[in-house]
């Protein structure tokens, strides 16, 4: 019991009398380091602040998000680790619904009504499995990959009652490390022994990431005969229709989802996103409106939402309808980022439509030089600046925003769209231009930080490329760049914390935007070396839990 007294723990229930049991509840299993949350919001507040071991969540809650939804949320915006134990508490009613439509499951399901004996039991299976995997974890954490990898085969041979969690970590750390082709044959293995779905998606993953799209979508088409319900396949099998430049399929399968779970957000924005490109305003129209409407009391909300909705209800020809979204997305969003840069750009688009020249302008001048100092708007949002700008003759305005988009392409997937974009609008001769001059922007940038760091002026380099990272946030060569230069400057300075920082948020980010990179297993190496040459370890559990950014 002294291991659960020092627990922290996290109680989101909207029900005072419920939130009062479940916390008294938790009290009587022994935990004594105990917050609660009466809502979705006060929940997310509280978790960008603090790391709780558990979280105890409420599957009804209220606000229009649900249970899985909030977890959903917390999961990608990475405010719970893979270390936090996260119940889900539902009525036996909802089980089967919750459980069957999970795509990112929780550790476990407490069915109402339940005994303290009963939450015990669960907390202490679980903590006895994340007892198992947090060296892993920690590893993790720290930005070790190999050693990770290397403590799941340590793991699995030591405790192989948890054998199958360590292979599945051990894949995840493969396909992290850039090495798919070594995830693969795991997966096939669990596959072949278990039947289990997750593993024949890791496989069709594993695939989809080596660029064999037909084989991934085969593989994910067969494994949804067998399992209709695995939503998180679903994903996958629309982005091999994406990659196969089918825009239609890809929208049909992600409206199939959306059918079996639709209070999934990200998944209807990209439903959205898809169909806008498939040609299906109606379709757009709907997914759009849905992601407005459930993501009003999210503390996620943005204000692109807004913009897409309106912009794909003036290519439906319907401008009433698209300036009282304008009005709502001013009025409800007021104060948060990008609010009027999104209006300007929505607008604009809502005035060309109109033929009201004079506010046109406006707004599209606004818009032009908001985009130079905006941060976080997403390429998309600059792409539909750049299209009004064309359609109206502003063709220099334009070429501003997308040599910013092209520039700060994550992907050569990214740069194709962008491209793409620019064909359509008749100007593709203007769109090669700008791919070739921010290719070699790009690599003026990284040849100037490497010449730095030739002539061993190693913290120039790190802050030529910090600088260029600041600017192109979403660029990968330049990510992985910078990540090099700060660990050169590392192995040749001395260890900085806050650099050994830095370079473990460059190297999340080179993974996520783009995975596929055969230079990640190098720079994962390169890291653990300068870790190796500072005996820089895996640090204890944060005291109190306390949150860091990295």
């Amino acid at each position: 019991m002294n291991e659960l007294k020092g627990l922290t723990a996290l109680v989101i229930e909207p029900n005072p009398s419920m939130r009062a049991s479940l916390h008294n509840m938790l009290s009587l299993c022994g935990l004594v380091r105990i917050d609660d949350a009466a809502s979705s919001n006060q929940a997310i507040r509280a978790l960008e602040t603090r790391i709780y071991d558990l979280v105890l969540c409420e599957y009804a809650l209220e606000g229009g998000q649900d249970g899985q939804q909030m977890l959903e949320d917390l999961r990608h915006h990475r405010l719970i680790n893979a270390a936090t134990m996260f119940f889900m508490v539902t009525g036996e009613g909802q089980f089967s619904k919750v459980v069957s439509a999970a795509e990112l499951m929780p550790n476990d399901y407490i069915l109402k009504p339940f005994a303290a004996d009963a939450m015990l039991e669960r907390i202490w299976r679980a903590l006895d499995r994340r007892n198992a995997l947090l060296p892993v974890y920690q590893l993790v954490e720290m930005g070790d990959l190999r050693a990770a990898i290397e403590a799941c085969e340590e793991g699995e041979a030591a405790q192989p009652r948890f054998a199958m969690e360590f292979r599945r970590l051990r894949a995840e750390m493969h396909i992290q490390a850039g090495e798919p082709e070594l995830a693969e044959p795991l997966y096939a293995e669990l596959w072949d022994s278990r039947q289990v779905p997750w593993a024949r998606l890791g496989q069709a993953k594993t695939l989809y990431l080596r660029g064999r799209f037909d084989e991934a979508r085969a593989m994910l088409e067969d494994l949804l005969g067998k399992n209709s319900r695995f939503l998180d396949a679903y994903d996958w099998l629309a982005r091999t229709h994406e990659a196969n430049g089918n825009p239609a399929a890809a929208q049909a399968v992600l409206a199939e989802a959306v059918e079996l779970s639709p209070h999934a957000v990200r998944r209807l924005r990209r439903l959205g996103e898809v169909a806008l490109e498939a040609g299906d305003v109606d379709g757009a129209e709907r997914a759009f409106k849905q992601v407005v409407s459930k993501t009003r009391y999210s503390e996620f909300r943005t204000p692109e939402d807004h913009a897409k909705l309106a912009q794909t209800l003036v290519k439906k020809g319907d401008p009433v309808q698209a300036a009282a979204v304008i009005r709502d997305l001013d009025k409800s969003l007021s104060g948060t980022p990008n609010t009027d840069l999104c209006s300007a750009i929505a607008s604009a688009a809502l005035h060309e439509f109109t033929g009201n020249v004079a506010r046109m302008n406006a707004s599209l001048d606004y818009a032009v030089s908001g985009a130079r100092a905006a941060t976080g708007l997403s390429n998309e949002m600059k792409m539909e600046l750049a299209r009004t700008c064309l359609e109206v003759g502003k063709e220099e305005q334009a070429t501003e925003v997308m040599r910013d988009v092209m520039r700060n392409s994550a992907t050569p997937g990214a740069m194709e769209r962008a491209m793409r974009m620019m064909e359509k609008s008749g100007h593709a001769e203007l769109g090669q231009r700008l791919a070739d001059e921010s290719r070699n922007e790009v690599g003026e940038m990284v040849a100037a930080g490497a010449a730095l760091a030739k002539q061993g002026d190693f913290r120039g380099a790190v802050d030529l490329m910090l600088e260029a990272v600041a600017k192109l946030p979403d660029n990968a060569q330049v990510a992985f760049n910078a990540a090099v230069a700060i660990l050169k400057c590392l192995e040749n300075q001395g260890w900085d914390d806050a650099l050994g920082r830095h370079v473990l948020a460059l190297v999340a980010t080179v993974r996520r935007l783009d995975p596929a990179n055969d230079k990640l297993n190098a720079l994962a190496g390169l890291h653990q070396d300068i870790l190796k040459k500072y005996n820089i370890r895996p640090a204890a559990r944060r005291e109190a839990g306390v949150r860091v950014a990295i």
